[in-house]
């Protein structure tokens, strides 16, 4: 890890640069009290300080002239998030005492801390796993109520919990085939290699992998566009999910010129939503270039969701995996059976929409309680995929009567696998690539 030192005091602007009522320094190392004591208006309460404690005061300059008024808040060591000594600053949100602040804690021999400095010694002093540090991260980068929930769990231990169980039973059947070729066949009893428990695990990993596609859908969101005709409501229906009007709603065919957007929360997904110009064809030069967009947006979504005039049926696309057909105008007429119907002027139907497009985007596994666990780390996908594959592996070679020390080798990859998750056995590299993604005063 060149780019972290863990011996020396770092600091970090822990809040946004940016003008502020208030903004929180942190500061990080063995001795950093003391140091700090001789810029602080009261040295003897700031160095006598109990852990988790506030000391009001004041930070001054190397002449004692006070620079700001602040609030020192106080962790011993073997406390606070790092888990070594340090102190954190409640200072006012100014960028001219937040420069100031920093540039005094730089001529005191302390270091401007790397992204993600702060959290990586919390997980070297066991405060956090890896998979608690990346947690972390998806916390602060959370764009939606659920994606913030699963991060919360994760971050309280939840896959942590999860993954210290899987390892626990694949290390019992590890144990019984490590005791089989420890002892001599005429030692021991006939061998069953329990099997029922190998399948039962390899179905657990692959429960916890596959929650990857929703984890990263409630981290990084989908892309729905409003597609169809001139006149099927699509800026209506817009307006009606924003709860605003955004689009101009008109009786004239081809209002829409060019695609308007903005962002929605569908049952915990954040959304990119679009409203399009309505396809038809148009010797407008203006029209069809907005058709063209359209067209290209349609291209690159996630889902589009196609809008047909139930009172004036025309083009009527086949539905597949990105495509919604959706009625509207269902208060005017009765749309096809079986078909999703809706009224944009009414909000008749809305909500079973909603729920459909939430299903859609999740391809059916949308996490409905808190207690699951979800993982949306890349690093943690592979890793689980790989343990799988390894035990999969495994089986086929006790299927297949194989020697049981070729089996080990197997069983042993896995377990190296969901080492590396927590980061009992995680390389350097790997740890700094991790870190290095996290803002500066994480």
């Amino acid at each position: 890890m060149k780019r972290y030192v863990t011996d020396d005091i770092i600091y970090a602007l822990a809040t946004a640069w940016a003008q502020s009522a208030l903004a929180v320094i942190r500061v990080s190392g063995e001795g950093c009290r003391k140091l700090l004591s001789t810029r602080f208006s009261r040295p003897k309460a700031l160095l006598d300080a109990d852990n988790a404690t506030l000391v009001h005061g004041y930070l001054c300059d190397e002449s004692g002239k006070a620079i700001d008024e602040v609030v020192a808040a106080v962790y011993t060591e073997g406390h606070g998030y790092t888990k070594e000594e340090s102190v954190e600053f409640t200072c006012h949100g100014s960028l001219a005492v937040i420069k100031e602040l920093l540039a005094l804690f730089n001529q005191l021999g302390m270091r401007s801390a790397e992204g993600g400095e702060f959290t990586f010694r919390a997980f070297l002093h066991g405060r956090l796993d890896l998979t608690q540090a990346e947690a972390v991260q998806e916390l602060v980068s959370s764009q939606s109520q659920r994606s913030r929930s699963l991060a919360l769990g994760r971050l309280e231990g939840s896959l942590r919990s999860l993954i210290s169980d899987l390892k626990e039973q694949l290390l019992g059947i590890v144990a019984a085939v490590e005791v089989q070729l420890d002892y001599a066949e005429d030692e021991l009893d006939e061998f069953v290699f329990p099997r029922s428990k190998l399948v039962d695990l390899i179905k657990q990993i692959k429960d916890l992998s596959d929650t990857y596609r929703i984890g990263r859908l409630y981290r990084s969101g989908a892309r729905i566009v409003l597609a169809g005709s001139t006149n099927a409501g699509k800026s209506s229906l817009f307006n009606l999910l924003l709860k605003q009007e955004r689009s101009i709603v008109s009786p004239v065919r081809g209002t829409t010129r060019d695609y308007i957007e903005a962002d929605l929360d569908v049952h915990g997904i954040p959304v990119r939503l679009y409203d399009t110009a309505g396809l038809r064809e148009s010797d407008d030069a203006i029209e069809s270039e907005g058709i063209r967009r359209t067209e290209r947006l349609i291209g690159q979504a996630d889902l589009v969701v196609y809008l047909v005039d139930s009172s004036e049926l025309g083009h009527v696309p086949e539905e597949d995996e990105r495509t919604l057909v959706v009625y509207n105008k269902s208060d005017l007429v009765k749309p096809p059976k079986g078909r999703m119907a809706i009224s944009a002027q009414t909000g008749e139907g809305v909500g079973a929409l909603l729920a459909e497009i939430a299903k859609r985007l999740a391809k059916g596994s949308v996490s409905t309680g808190d207690e699951q666990v979800v993982i949306e780390s890349q690093r943690q996908y592979t890793l689980l995929e790989n343990a799988a594959q390894a035990l999969q592996r495994s089986l086929v070679l006790v299927d297949q009567d194989i020697p049981l020390d070729i089996t080990a080798v197997e069983l042993g990859e896995a377990l190296q696998n969901l080492g590396e998750l927590t980061g009992e056995v995680t390389p350097a590299d790997i740890l700094q690539k991790i870190f290095s993604g996290f803002c500066v005063g994480k």
